[in-house]
């Protein structure tokens, strides 16, 4: 059986990779700006926030956990979700490295 396509490619660009796609969808940018702006939130006000189905929401949460970007605590029946504040360093600093990159421009373009 072959390699797969991501194998092709060092960790560091698979981990950026993965990182831009799951932060693609405008829904996560929604929730992200949500929980950043009230400090904490619970599931419940982002399908309020949003206007998005309980269904949806809980799987953009899911991806958001998945890279570590957010953090949930169970506090009576709602999840409580908040930034995990190292990740979004991390995160941070790996854009900042990939977008600092110094671009030589070409007459051709």
């Amino acid at each position: 059986m072959g390699i797969t396509k991501t194998e092709m490619f060092t960790d560091k660009q698979n981990k950026l990779a993965t990182l831009f796609k799951v932060l693609g969808h405008p829904a996560r940018i929604a929730i992200l700006q949500h929980i950043i702006n009230q400090k904490t939130c619970i599931c419940n006000d982002l399908v309020e926030e949003l206007g998005l189905a309980q269904a949806t929401i809980s799987q953009h949460l899911k991806e958001l956990k998945n890279i570590g970007i957010i953090q949930g605590t169970i506090e009576g029946k709602s999840v409580c979700y908040c930034i995990e504040e190292k990740v979004w360093q991390e995160i941070q600093q790996e854009f900042n490295v990939f977008f600092n990159q110094d671009v030589k421009t070409n007459q051709c373009c």
